[in-house]
């Protein structure tokens, strides 16, 4: 056969062609995700209309017309009849601090600050010489503790004036600083092939995930005391932190069970056939791919456990939403009530938002995401 026959066959790549136009940049993107069909552009102009209906009301009241500086809700009035955020301007330090005393308020704010440089090793993977920092990290809790409550040459500060967003990192902090470990050891527990120990975790698992938290709160708040010997007073923060932590355990026990039930046997078998051992296998083969698997699950619990926080307002610990009310009986504030409840879910959203954040980023880093 003549191999002119076969001139037709390429005998290098053909450079690609360019995208349609109006299919790439701003317009394509626009194209694909705004009006790909008839519903999704619907959608898109009923979604414009809301926020032409909204958003300009929303930015004159909140910003435009607001009003900082006034010391009572009539003389915002007098002035403007757009957001009155005197009130925060005048009460922040409470909502963050709670009745902690003023002199030292620099006590938490540099546990805050420490707080930010223990994450930072825990977090970024990358940090120079991570292994001594993560010394610190294990060392921060102490030191916090110290800081907040006094103690060893510092000036000793009671539970009962821990409030406002102190009181809720403290309590969402230490609940996610505290559930994920447990949560392994429930989740590779409930797991195991020991029928006691299997049992044990199975059983508490239900129970927790069976009762509400409020009543755990209760439990902690006035129950507890009675198991306690005479004389022994423990504190109610603490005894909150212990009750939010194994509440969170408990979800994220079964979180990560289920990251643990997506791997494949072969994972496991792999695991055998290279002679390792029980803990050795979890370590290096199988916990590292089921916490990937289980990434946005356990971001979830513990975004959920950070809003579960200001459940302890019903049990008389000041968060946030606790010092609503003390705000709203000065009869100067009397009848402000969205200006207060917008400020809390802003400081909320922050701490929310960032978690979800870095939710997306580690599944990016580690192509979490299905392909």
């Amino acid at each position: 056969m003549n191999e002119n026959s076969f001139a037709f066959v390429a005998t290098s790549d053909k450079p690609q062609l360019p995208a349609p136009q109006g299919m790439t940049g701003t317009v394509g993107w626009v194209r694909q995700n705004l009006f790909s069909s008839p519903l999704n552009t619907a959608l898109t102009l009923l979604s414009i209309f809301a926020v032409y209906s909204v958003v300009p009301g929303l930015i004159d009241w909140a910003f435009i017309k607001s009003v900082w500086n006034a010391n009572s809700l009539d003389e915002c009035r007098q002035v403007s009849d757009g957001a009155c955020w005197a009130v925060i301007r005048e009460r922040y330090h409470q909502f963050l601090f709670g009745f902690y005393p003023p002199e030292l308020y620099w006590r938490p704010v540099l546990a805050f600050v420490l707080l930010c440089a223990a994450l930072v090793p825990a977090l970024w993977d990358g940090m120079p010489k991570r292994g001594v920092a993560l010394l610190f990290s294990l060392a921060f809790p102490f030191i916090a503790f110290w800081l907040i409550w006094g103690g060893l040459g510092l000036d000793p500060v009671s539970s009962s004036e821990l409030g406002g967003l102190l009181l809720t990192l403290i309590i969402g902090v230490s609940g996610i600083s505290f559930s994920l470990p447990i949560g392994i050891v429930l989740a590779l527990s409930r797991s195991s092939d020991m029928p006691v120990v299997k049992s044990l975790a199975i059983i508490f698992i239900e129970f927790i995930r069976g009762v509400p938290l409020i009543t755990l709160l209760f439990v902690a708040h006035v129950l507890l005391n009675y198991f306690l010997p005479k004389g022994v007073n423990f504190d109610i923060v603490m005894r909150v932190v212990i009750m939010v932590t194994l509440f969170a355990s408990a979800y994220m026990a079964e979180v990560i069970r289920g990251g643990l039930a997506a791997l494949p046997r072969g994972q496991y078998e792999a695991a055998d056939a290279l002679g390792l051992g029980y803990w050795q296998s979890m370590r290096l083969i199988i916990l590292p791919q089921a916490l990937k698997i289980s990434i946005p699950g356990i971001v979830n619990t513990f975004i959920a456990l950070f809003k579960d926080t200001t459940l302890v307002l019903i049990i008389g610990l000041m968060d946030p939403l606790g010092l609503v009310a003390p705000t709203l009986a000065d009869q100067r504030w009397n009848g402000i009530y969205v200006e207060l409840y917008a400020f809390i879910a802003f400081m909320f959203f922050i701490f929310c938002f960032a978690m979800s954040r870095y939710s997306m980023y580690l599944e990016r880093k580690l192509h979490t995401g299905h392909h």
